[in-house]
């Protein structure tokens, strides 16, 4: 009875236990959903979900008249995931896959493709690497592919998504647009105006489903994407001012060279090169080289501009008065100067400007300043040379003008004739456009407004950095000088018979970054602007030589660029044939060539002349060019379209550029209406077949 009893105690005691334990955990999850259970449900949430950010658009750089400089375009690296793919689907589908892979990327065969995808499908690889930065268009024909087209879920395609700033123009205006880098290093208007060009990011909640991460609907912050800006430069200029310099540095085998072309009454920069040598000497635009246009060194007899325009202002001289240039040796105690010519005497300013004579000059910095240095200083300042110009791009240096109160006894004779004092080619490219815009002095500028959705919203107006830099006599004697400079001085090479120029030379012997005078390299050096009685652009050209250069002075490496330019852009617009259309009697005895127009853009040509030539036989597409030869016959040739390389379309209509390009095998986007203005891919050049061009049109 008493075992009975005894087990029957037990039986309540367990029994009541494993009641009072089931209460406690039902209280336990009672208190756990009703006071833990938001925090616990947003904790498995978070497990399961992720904020993603929605990258905003980086604003495009275009030029005034529309042309794209600059844009972004999506990149992509593809890998696979073959653990999701299905037996059935991989072996029926493989092979097919491999064949269209290998005629897309022509890198491996198909059979090549074949054995590494089996081998990565035995081992179940989960990140398989297969290439990486396609383009957008090879992505979009990727994704239509046997088992791809299948998505990420069931097909194992994975795309990582990356942004590249895409210059359609190659390394054209490179020193000018810069280059993006997500890190924040960029330089050049990608830096200046990042914060425009960048826009603001947007955010998505996403969750994670058996097919990867979904966004959530309505959870979507959108992102603003970024403005574009329009910049001055102008894409036919800057083309033909990096042809003309490129082909001097290769020539001469030099180091470096830069050059400017800025529109005279505005201030807007046109063109602006820099070419550097890479180690397997070539040369092209590199943003991460040192930009020359706004680096100080010693301008060397550009820099008389600046003394000759001194006396002149104060009135000590004219440009009629006599100076002693002594032979072409002077000496100022211990310190002598020399000319690169001997025997020039006692002649006029004028005469001395346009052949360069240093102990000219320096006699005259030191024999009208050597009481008042000061008032010489001056000068310099109220010529803008002792600041910086205020380019918009970063990264520019200041200039280098010692104090007067330091100055020493050669300090007077080495500036009057360009040395001892460190200014930018941009400096004295704003000092002789100032003579040409009647003493007005502009202040140099890249962009002239911000965009948003294809509307301005924000411009910049030319400003001028000094309402007049010297009187209008002293101006117009200056432009007296210049153009005896080109007329019959240092730049005679360079005289036009169709338009006039004015403009000085300008060697020096170079000292500095490491370098000093004994080791023979020299920076030559041309600046003027056409043409002279209606100036339209003041061009800056400077060279850096190598040690031992044969050439090297102004004259021979600098002037010849301007010439080119100045030349292209007049024959381009600025002077137009002015003489009755029936006469060809004026026209040099040589070819003359007029490129980049169609068959038929001649046929309505020689119409306007009133002359017929034998054009039928030529296709409407072909590529012509019209010459007349020395005896003033006109004789019009078709040229070949070589495969594979990029036909020169500019000047054609839309019609005739997309049947030649499309027949080369290359995608044509239209921008504008009209005839072709610029091609986004250079004429000549090298493409794959289905790669982008784009043409605008105006």
């Amino acid at each position: 009875m008493n075992i009975k009893r005894d087990i029957r105690f037990r039986v309540y005691v367990a029994f009541t236990g494993i009641c009072l334990l089931g209460l406690a955990i039902l209280a336990k999850a009672t208190l756990i959903q009703v006071k833990e259970g938001p925090k616990l449900r947003k904790v498995a949430m978070e497990m399961h979900t992720d904020t993603a950010t929605l990258r905003a658009e980086r604003g495009n750089i275009f030029t005034e008249d529309g042309v794209l400089l600059c844009s972004s375009i999506p990149q992509f690296d593809i890998y696979i995931d073959f653990s999701v793919i299905k037996p059935k689907l991989f072996n029926d589908s493989v092979g097919k896959l491999c064949q269209d892979l290998a005629t897309l990327f022509h890198d491996q065969t198909a059979a090549q493709y074949l054995q590494e995808f089996k081998e990565a499908y035995d081992s179940t690889d989960r990140y398989y690497f297969l290439h990486r930065n396609i383009p957008y268009y090879q992505f979009q024909q990727l994704r239509t592919f046997p088992i791809f087209n299948k998505g990420k879920a069931y097909g194992g395609l994975i795309a990582i998504t990356k942004i590249k700033r895409d210059m359609p123009f190659g390394t054209l205006a490179g020193s000018v647009i810069g280059k993006w880098r997500d890190s924040g290093t960029s330089v050049g208007l990608e830096e200046s105006y990042d914060s425009l060009l960048t826009g603001e990011n947007g955010s998505c909640v996403v969750q994670k489903q058996p097919g990867g991460w979904v966004p959530i609907e309505g959870s979507e912050l959108e992102p603003v994407n970024g403005e574009d800006i329009v910049t001055t430069i102008d894409v036919a200029i800057q083309s033909d001012a990096e042809m003309a310099l490129k082909s001097v540095l290769e020539h001469y085998k030099c180091q470096y060279g830069t050059c400017i072309v800025m529109e005279v009454q505005t201030g807007k920069i046109r063109a602006l090169v820099n070419l550097g040598e890479h180690k397997d000497g070539s040369f092209f635009e590199d943003p991460d080289f040192l930009n020359y246009a706004l680096a100080p060194t010693e301008p060397g007899s550009t820099f008389k501009l600046a003394t000759l325009i001194s006396i002149l202002s104060d009135k000590f001289v004219t440009i009629n008065s006599i100076v002693d240039a002594k032979g072409g040796e002077a000496h100022f105690g211990s310190f002598v100067v020399k000319d690169s010519h001997k025997g020039l005497g006692k002649i006029t300013i004028k005469k001395a400007f346009a052949e360069s004579s240093n102990a000219a000059f320096a006699t005259l910095a030191n024999g009208f300043y050597t009481n008042d240095p000061e008032r010489f200083y001056d000068h310099l300042q109220s010529l803008g040379l002792g600041k910086r110009t205020g380019l918009d791009i970063p990264n520019e240096h200041r200039p280098k003008i010692t104090p007067f109160k330091d100055w020493q006894g050669s300090s007077l004779p080495a500036m009057g004739m360009g040395y001892d004092v460190q200014i930018s080619p941009m400096h004295t490219c704003m000092m002789y456009n100032a003579i040409a815009n009647n003493g007005r002095m502009m202040r140099p500028y890249l962009v002239s407004s911000v965009r948003e959705y294809g509307k301005d919203v924000k411009t910049f107006s030319p400003k001028a950095v000094s309402e007049k830099i010297a009187d209008s006599a002293t101006i117009a004697q200056v432009k007296e000088c210049m153009e005896e400079v080109v007329l019959d001085g240092t730049a005679k090479t360079i005289k036009s018979p169709y338009y006039s120029i004015a403009g000085k030379t300008g060697t020096a012997k170079v000292a500095d970054r490491g370098i000093s005078y004994k080791d023979g390299i020299y920076q030559g050096s041309f600046v003027g602007f056409f043409p002279a009685d209606r100036p339209k652009y003041t061009i800056a050209i400077v060279v850096r030589t190598k040690k031992g250069s044969t050439a090297y002075y102004g004259a021979a490496i600098a002037a010849p660029v301007f010439k080119v330019i100045s030349d292209r852009v007049f024959a381009n617009g600025m002077g137009a044939w002015s003489g009755p259309l029936d006469s060809l009697s004026k026209l040099p005895n040589k070819p003359v060539v007029a490129k980049d127009a169609t068959a038929s853009s001649y046929r309505y040509l020689l119409n306007n002349f009133g002359l017929k030539a034998d054009v039928d036989d030529i296709p409407q597409a072909a590529i012509s060019r019209l010459m007349v030869d020395s005896s003033k016959k006109l004789v019009l040739r078709s040229e070949q379209v070589t495969e594979g390389v990029v036909p020169n379309v500019k000047g054609m209509g839309l019609k005739d550029a997309v049947y030649l390009l499309e027949n080369q095998g290359m995608q044509v986007i239209v921008r504008g209406a009209g005839r072709v203005q610029a091609q986004s891919v250079a004429p000549g050049s090298k493409f794959s077949k289905g790669q982008n061009i784009i043409l605008q049109l105006s």
